[in-house]
């Protein structure tokens, strides 16, 4: 019992500063990770890695799940007919998780998920700077509980989540062609006259 204790306390510690926003070295060689930007006299910070797929709003969420949407946005990558991913994003809904949606749509997507989970396998999540391919609903519930998200849903009744888009953005529409100028229909050629005879003789 304590053996497994020791391991699921060190695991969850092991997450904290992936939860982070920055890592810090002291002058003291002393490493610490913050999610909030440090003094000069802390130490040097280096940002870690943020997910660039955006982040959900925080439009008429309450004050409590807004700083923790604030800090540590949720965005869910999904891919369509996938059942896990379907799976993943009913546990989030019913767990009340504001979050974007992106989607791998096409071949372009493909390394920008990499680029955000370090990975090219979905269902994916990002928690913050925090990311994980596969779902789990433990491993999943673990992470969002580290980031300080509610366990119970918070959202407001009249909360509507964002469609899900391409990680890549819609491709722009191809331009229209220039109007053609109208072309006037060929006019009919009128048939030559016919000659009158020379003479003054008729039939």
């Amino acid at each position: 019992m304590m053996r497994s204790l020791f391991f699921a306390t060190a695991a969850l510690a092991a997450a904290l500063p992936a939860l982070a926003q920055y890592k810090v070295v002291g002058p003291d060689g002393k490493v610490t990770y913050t999610d909030r930007p440090p003094t000069e006299q802390q130490g040097k910070a280096t940002p870690m890695r943020v997910d660039a797929g955006g982040a959900p709003s925080t439009a008429n969420l309450p004050a409590e799940l807004r700083q923790v949407v604030q800090r540590f946005p949720v965005v869910l990558y999904t891919a369509p007919e996938c059942a896990p991913c379907d799976a993943a994003r009913t546990m989030l809904r019913q767990r009340g998780i504001p979050l974007a949606e992106r989607t791998v749509a096409s071949n372009d997507d493909v390394p920008l998920l990499e680029r955000a989970t370090g990975g090219r396998s979905v269902p994916a999540i990002t928690v913050g700077a925090q990311a994980t391919n596969g779902y789990s609903a433990t491993q999943w519930n673990n992470l969002l509980d580290l980031a300080g998200y509610p366990r119970e849903s918070r959202l407001p009744r009249d909360y509507a989540a964002a469609p899900a888009t391409p990680i890549a953005g819609r491709p722009a529409p191809a331009p229209a062609p220039a109007p053609q100028p109208e072309r006037e229909a060929p006019r009919p050629v009128a048939p030559p006259p016919v000659a009158e005879p020379a003479s003054g003789i008729r039939f």
